[in-house]
């Protein structure tokens, strides 16, 4: 089965240079010629793109989310040291397959160097429980916090286990901070996702990544429970799954009654909190595409048959971030209560999707019937769903903060509603109809497995002059507007750094939205 492309978001449009369209409108060559001058021109880009990013940004084959201009500040979720590099995307494993991508393209050697040396920082960043953390550390007296699989050098390090051997959300939820995987925010899948990537160009022959990649894939395997689901976090590499005993096959329901204020319990067993339910589907998938494991399907089958479960019944059939044992709504953090979300719920609907059109088989689709038409009957006046509504009432809840800018409060309004938090989502319904439909006829379809896909056309000719044109010399994309044009000191200080901010988000788009013209003009010709 192909592997999928590496496609992007749309890139914004933005203004180009006038002088650059003049220039164009007199060139003495036919469409045929240009179309190659500007294979060619975006061929250096990438070439240029690449080099100085793999030079200035690299520390350790890793990267964090911004940087000052002349690279003397870094930032990701925090203020990191230069010997930390960041694990959730736009960091590293983002980065890396943004290198990746490019090589693919071009052939450009350097690229593909950046891409193993960043899957080989994510192999001596892998916790001995099999995932990763949110960052990942080099120093020698951050790396003793942590019980790494390897030393900073390469060398295998003693592999601890759970006290009781037991695994489950019973045991998990002690949280060994040295050695606690997350799935929350794609971390641990985004990793896996490039060490899998980087180890099929090298086909398996270089051991770090190809042992990173097969622990990273045996921690998902193992940590999955036997209705298919998985927690958010983990602080030991199973000997075993979770048992059936404890962690039974149960229909969710809705639940007699609810706080309204945070519980602070975290009984959340099982967890779509941010789409980590789908991107392990996604990274399965991904691994059955690469490798033919047939494992890495059938745990994806496991993870749709986990959503067909978690469905809501009537007459809310959808999804809510995260469940107890008893598969029944329960809060996350102060902001995220047992309630039906927008956000996951579509997630869901899309992970089904992209099951139903890899393995053909079309009783993935059954949970979408019910819950299209609820959830077109709860969009908003505005055309976009709300994050969360509540159970039963279906009206849409917000949070605002709490006296003194202190805590969460519970509240049907958005007019004081706190600015951490996405609380409207747009609507996919109608692009996911088609999908649908098209499974139903019989069509081949292919759908984007994972977030660094995208069903985005190729670019055109315009927008890919307008990728071009915002390139200096060095380069580099930089952003120096109002919005993006700041980034944090060491001392947290907001500051608008002489010659703007780099974001690795940036990096990542322009470089996979240049690889995909490049590909689309290859099959052109």
């Amino acid at each position: 089965m192909p592997r999928p492309c590496l496609i992007p978001t749309r890139l914004p449009q933005t203004k180009w240079l006038l002088r650059l369209s003049v220039l164009l409108a007199w060139l003495p060559c036919g469409p045929g010629l240009m179309a190659a001058d500007l294979s060619a021109e975006v061929r250096t880009a990438l070439q240029k793109g690449v080099a100085f990013f793999y030079a200035k940004a690299a520390s350790h084959g890793g990267y964090v989310y911004r940087y000052s201009a002349d690279f003397s500040l870094r930032e990701a979720e925090g203020i990191p040291d230069a010997d930390t590099i960041w694990i959730q995307p736009p960091g590293t494993p983002a980065v890396g397959l943004a290198m990746l991508a490019a090589h693919q393209c071009s052939g450009d050697a350097l690229a593909l160097k950046a891409s193993v040396e960043a899957a080989q920082a994510l192999a001596r960043t892998q916790l001995a429980s099999g995932g990763w953390d949110y960052s990942g550390h080099f120093s020698a007296a951050l790396r003793s916090k942590k019980q790494y699989r390897l030393s900073a050098e390469g060398k295998a390090l003693p592999i601890p286990r759970s006290e009781d051997g037991e695994s489950g959300w019973h045991v998990w939820r002690r949280q060994d901070k040295a050695n606690a995987s997350t799935f929350d925010d794609d971390v641990s899948q985004a990793a896996t996702r490039l060490l899998l990537r980087v180890d099929q160009v090298l086909e398996g022959k270089h051991a770090e990544i190809h042992q990173a990649a097969e622990a990273a894939l045996q921690a998902i395997l193992l940590t999955q429970y036997p209705n298919g689901g998985w927690s958010a976090n983990f602080d030991a590499m199973p000997a075993a799954a979770p048992p059936a005993s404890r962690y039974p096959l149960l229909p969710a329901s809705f639940p007699a009654a609810w706080s309204r204020t945070w519980t602070k319990d975290f009984s959340g067993c099982y967890v779509l909190n941010d789409n980590s339910h789908a991107t392990l589907m996604a990274t399965l998938l991904l691994a059955w595409q690469l490798r033919g494991d047939e494992r890495c399907l059938a745990a994806a089958k496991r993870a749709g048959d986990f959503l067909k479960r978690a469905q809501l019944p009537s007459p809310q059939p959808a999804w809510a971030q995260q469940y107890d044992a008893a598969m029944q709504p329960v809060w996350s953090r102060a902001f995220e209560p047992p309630a039906i979300t927008g956000r996951e719920s579509q997630s869901a609907m899309w992970a089904l999707l992209r099951l139903a059109s890899q393995c053909g088989d079309r009783g993935y689709l059954e949970p979408l019937r019910s819950a299209m038409p609820y959830l077109r009957r709860i969009t908003l006046p505005s055309g976009k769903l709300a994050r969360f509504y509540e159970l039963q009432s279906n009206r849409p809840l917000f949070f605002e903060r709490g006296k003194g800018g202190k805590g969460f409060v519970l509240t049907d309004s958005d007019k004081r509603a706190s600015s951490n938090y996405g609380w409207y989502w747009d609507s996919e319904l109608d692009a996911m109809a088609d999908a649908m439909r098209r499974i139903e006829q019989g069509q081949a379809i292919s759908l984007p497995l994972c977030p660094e896909e995208s069903q985005a056309a190729a670019p055109d000719e315009a927008e890919v002059r307008q990728i071009l044109a915002a390139q200096d010399g060095q380069g580099a994309w930089a952003a120096t507007d109002e919005q993006r044009g700041w980034i944090r000191d060491g001392q947290g200080k907001k500051t608008r750094p002489k010659g703007g901010v780099i974001h690795s988000e940036d990096f990542n788009r322009n470089i996979l939205r240049l690889c995909q013209y490049l590909s689309a003009s290859s099959r052109r010709q």
